[in-house]
């Protein structure tokens, strides 16, 4: 325990109840957030008349002089008491120790922990930005390349790899979106609120909202201090990330496998057995997978803990806040080397040619069935899935199909056609079935195109809203920087006059 709260209510504390209590190991991530809080408290203080000018410019010297990289001393519980610690150390009780008037550890971390998640969140989205880019750019490398299709691990119909890849950046899109929106939330100020009533202070919340770039503050005291669903609300926007980035990865892992050999992963992002020589391991991509299931265990760790706690302050809290860092920092290198990885795949074309993939051409033979020759659909279904069948027993594959053969099967059903041959060969052309698919959001490379140029234009949207939240940002902590050092200043010169 701080020995600045040692001799009131408590008068000492075991080294290794402070150490079990103590969160100063994650500190560091607030570090800074917190001397700029301490800071922009001060200012308004001062501007308050609650403390003089002068004793603010001395506090604010001493605040300053803190080095926010160094590394925090490992006997005190946390961040907070170290800065009062020091303050008071440098500038003496009677002036450091109104460091603290009108606010509490319970505010401000809160306040901290906002600021930081705010940055990260938007490290975050430009991760995902730079892995979207990576997909446009592989996707208008590949807008003509047929690609198989599944569904229930099934090859289905033909795609092109561009239309694949495009689902991928849509899927990445509303994670951006649950992201953003997580933001507004995230980036309000707790500050003012102190341990949970406010302070019969006459404080002004909003100035210091300001002074620290917040866009509003929580207003209700006890709501703005026992809050942490903007916490799990972000942990469960980087669940769903995770879970997305893991069934992208389970993809690319089965379609460069050595059966369905569709892709071919980069060697720089793979590894080899250390007994079987033929082994090309997709090792970046399981080790991806596998932390993906961090972030949900982060996740269900943290709702665990808060869902158990009455309303108020806890110290419950400070053990989700790393866990929500943790989530953070594995999700941001997953995405940086996923977005480095995927530049570097490549489609093996000529294994779209394998006589068992003309089977992705029944859906077009019975459409086919029904636009030219006038058959109900639900009948061609039949026709064509019997003739699935007959040439499955016989070996043979969509290929070895005639029209013959396909008109005697339409008999059997009470439909007599003469089946002309170009009709037949255009249904199991598998370029030409992509082709006709030309509807909204199909795979039809006119279609990839025109979804290309819209998914740069929201890009660069994404990219304009990030700029400008940052700018927000760096303006503010700029103007509260300038506001601290004229305080400082005015104040010293006034002192030496």
């Amino acid at each position: 325990m701080s020995k600045l709260l040692r001799g009131g209510r408590i008068s000492k504390a075991e080294d290794e109840v402070i150490k079990y209590i103590s969160s100063i190991k994650s500190d560091h991530r607030i570090f800074e957030a917190v001397i700029k809080i301490n800071q922009a408290h001060i200012l308004m203080l001062s501007e308050r008349g609650i403390i003089s000018p002068r004793d603010a410019s001395i506090i604010l010297k001493a605040i300053s002089d803190i080095d926010p990289t160094a590394s925090l001393p490992l006997d005190i519980e946390d961040v907070h008491m170290y800065i009062e610690e020091t303050v008071i150390a440098k500038c003496g009780l009677n002036i450091g120790g109104n460091i603290h008037i009108a606010k509490s550890r319970n505010d401000q971390v809160a306040t901290a922990i906002r600021m930081e998640l705010r940055e990260e969140l938007l490290n975050v989205i430009s991760h995902v930005v730079s892995l979207q880019e990576a997909l446009l750019a592989l996707s208008a490398r590949n807008v003509n390349t047929l690609f198989v299709g599944y569904t229930h691990m099934q090859p289905a119909q033909p795609v092109t790899f561009a239309h694949y890849l495009l689902s991928q950046f849509d899927t990445f899109n509303r994670d951006i979106q649950r992201l953003e929106e997580a933001y507004t939330r995230v980036n309000m100020c707790p500050m003012g609120a102190g341990a949970i009533a406010t302070t019969t202070f006459p404080i002004n919340r909003e100035r210091i909202a300001e002074l620290l770039a917040f866009d509003g503050v929580v207003e209700n005291s006890i709501d703005a201090v026992s809050g942490r669903d903007f916490i799990l609300e972000v942990m469960a926007a980087l669940t769903i990330l995770a879970v997305n980035i893991s069934r992208f990865v389970e993809d690319l892992i089965i379609f460069g496998s050595f059966d369905v050999n569709l892709i071919e992963l980069p060697e720089d992002f793979c590894s080899t057995s250390s007994i079987m020589p033929q082994k090309k391991n997709p090792d970046v991509l399981e080790v991806i997978r596998a932390r993906m299931g961090d972030i949900i265990g982060n996740f269900m760790a943290s709702i665990t803990t808060i869902k158990a706690l009455p309303t108020g302050y806890n110290l419950d809290f400070q053990e989700v806040t790393p866990k929500l860092w943790e989530c953070i920092d594995i999700i941001k290198e997953a995405l940086d080397m996923l977005s480095k990885l995927i530049t570097k795949v490549e489609v093996r074309e000529e294994k779209l040619a394998r006589p068992e993939l003309s089977f992705l051409a029944a859906t077009e033979l019975a459409n086919m069935l029904t636009r030219n020759y006038h058959i109900p659909f639900r009948a061609s279904h039949k026709i064509v899935g019997a003739l699935v069948r007959e040439l499955i027993s016989k070996g043979m594959t969509l290929r070895d199909a005639n029209a013959e053969m396909l008109g005697k099967i339409s008999a059997t059903f009470g439909f007599e056609i003469k089946l002309k041959d170009e009709d037949l060969q255009a249904a199991l052309n598998l370029s030409n079935i992509v082709n006709l698919h030309n509807v909204t959001g199909g795979p039809s490379p006119a279609e990839v195109r025109r979804m290309l140029k819209t998914r740069e234009e929201i890009l660069n949207h994404v990219r304009s809203r990030v700029f400008e939240r940052r700018s927000k940002i760096k303006k503010s902590i700029e103007k509260l920087e300038s506001a601290v050092k004229s305080l400082i200043g005015s104040a010293g010169s006034h002192t030496n006059r």
